[in-house]
């Protein structure tokens, strides 16, 4: 990747070192949602913005230096981007293109589309804290939580964006307390079909790095006991159960019972 590309556009670049596909075809709106950012006026006023490949522009390193190159434009709709040896790309085959899954933490221009997407989740869960239209939150709120969480260092979200697309996120929540500061909490949510992908596993994976750089030791989480899809994935990632939290919850008028979780770190 090169140093000389603008910082917002590292998502998109990361997006599409991942890709194997011959072909790939972004919305506008798939776009940002992967940056996290807006684009300029200009890509969407001009198809000539999307075909620059000389300085002082930068933006096309994040596919150029991957690989592909824009094949054609439909200005404020989608991009086509093809590889440059799309002819020996194996990544399309008869069952069509391959899966691409970028994870990335939440920057603040992703504050509507994680509230979105927050109560797409709950709304297909039956084991959430909050059910189906339950959670009120406004974007100017979860925007200040974002950049308050990365000021702070302890806490964060990240978002899992499968094919253009914001399909799941995991929120870590750490403590400023010294005493408590080398433990935190997660919260795992995939919307319903995107399940089966691996994507949940992937959330976990990225979150251990992240502790593991901030130097915690100890991550922790609740699950509803009735939840086995959630268990068996938190077994699968090193998760112990610690204990029971009795009718914790009250769901439909019937009472849950949750489990106490944790992985300590290497």
């Amino acid at each position: 990747m090169t140093n000389i590309m603008e910082k917002k556009y590292i998502p998109l670049a990361n997006y599409f070192s991942s890709a194997t596909n011959a072909t790939i075809t972004l919305t506008f709106t798939e776009i940002e949602q992967i940056m996290g950012q807006q684009l300029p006026n200009a890509a969407y006023l001009n198809q000539s913005w999307w075909k620059k490949t000389k300085p002082p522009a930068k933006h096309f390193h994040a596919w150029l230096d991957n690989g592909y190159y824009v094949k054609k434009v439909e200005i404020n709709r989608h991009v086509i981007f093809e590889h440059v040896d799309s002819a020996d790309k194996d990544g399309a085959d008869e069952d069509g293109d391959k899966d691409i899954l970028l994870i990335r933490p939440a920057e603040h221009g992703d504050a509507r589309s994680f509230i979105t997407l927050q109560k797409a989740v709950e709304a297909d869960s039956d084991f959430m804290l909050y059910g189906r239209d339950e959670r009120i939150q406004s974007t100017q709120k979860v925007r200040k939580q974002i950049i308050e969480w990365k000021k702070s260092g302890h806490s964060t979200i990240f978002i899992a964006i499968l094919n253009g697309e914001h399909v799941g996120y995991l929120m870590i929540i750490g403590n400023s307390a010294k005493r408590a500061s080398h433990r935190a909490s997660i919260v795992l949510g995939v919307q319903a079909e995107a399940r089966g992908k691996g994507i949940g596993a992937s959330l976990l994976d990225k979150a251990e790095e992240w502790a593991l750089e901030k130097g915690l030791i100890r991550l922790e989480l609740t699950v509803v006991t009735e939840n086995t899809a959630a268990r068996n994935l938190y077994d699968k990632a090193g998760f112990s159960e610690e204990g029971v939290r009795r009718k914790s919850l009250i769901i439909d008028d019937k009472p849950y019972d949750e489990i106490y979780m944790a992985k300590f770190l290497d």
